[in-house]
């Protein structure tokens, strides 16, 4: 997690950043901050995605989470999920003037006259690629022969070789705040990488990389 910022103070971790829970389990501290966070790193965050509506939203909300806490785009995630149509991607690249304004008034997502324009946008940039395969099947084509092996947060990587590629052609295809940071986010987040740290329950648990 290339955010491992917490609202609240957990338990103390141990030597490898990793923190016990009341369950038994071991999670990075970013991940044991509060119900929520563990909760989404219990049974979202790492895991497969590759449907084009459910890649379109977590490319969304990574854009938004750039310069702000995790937590608090998931805090916002069923407003923004309610303003953006829940993510459909030929509904929001159809957004106008008018929907720009009540997103821009809307106080339950963040309001960000850039962020939401580069929603709107992507979402175009995401109807067109439906020509050249679509959008999983360029996100997906990131993917490396191997994943990071961290034993501690420290040993996270915050950028790849793929991120910057995909970084790249994405921009290439129109979209915006795809930056090679974001893109590793969005990379760990969808199951692409596995950076859980070695000593998390978590580890190798997606299907795509073993332990």
């Amino acid at each position: 997690m290339s955010d491992p910022s917490a609202d609240h103070p957990g338990a103390a971790p141990d030597e490898h950043g990793l923190v016990r829970g009341d369950d038994g389990l071991l999670r990075p501290e970013w991940a044991a901050a509060g119900p929520l966070l563990q909760q989404y790193y219990d049974t979202e965050w790492g895991m497969p995605i590759r449907d084009e509506q459910g890649l379109f939203e977590r490319l969304s909300l990574e854009a938004f989470q750039s310069g702000l806490s995790w937590a608090t785009i998931l805090r916002k995630r069923p407003a923004f999920r309610e303003a953006f149509a829940g993510f459909d991607p030929e509904a929001v690249a159809g957004f106008g003037d008018d929907d720009e304004a009540r997103l821009m008034a809307d106080a339950g997502i963040v309001r960000n006259r850039a962020k939401i324009r580069a929603t709107i946008t992507n979402a175009q940039a995401t109807i067109a690629l439906r020509d050249e395969g679509g959008l999983a099947q360029l996100i997906w084509s990131f993917q490396p022969e191997t994943t990071p092996q961290p034993r501690t947060m420290a040993e996270v990587p915050t950028q790849s070789p793929e991120s910057k590629a995909m970084s790249k052609a994405l921009k290439k295809e129109g979209f915006a705040f795809v930056g090679p940071t974001t893109m590793f986010a969005l990379m760990e987040a969808v199951g692409i990488l596995d950076t859980h740290l070695l000593g998390s329950h978590r580890r190798g648990t997606s299907g795509v990389w073993e332990a």
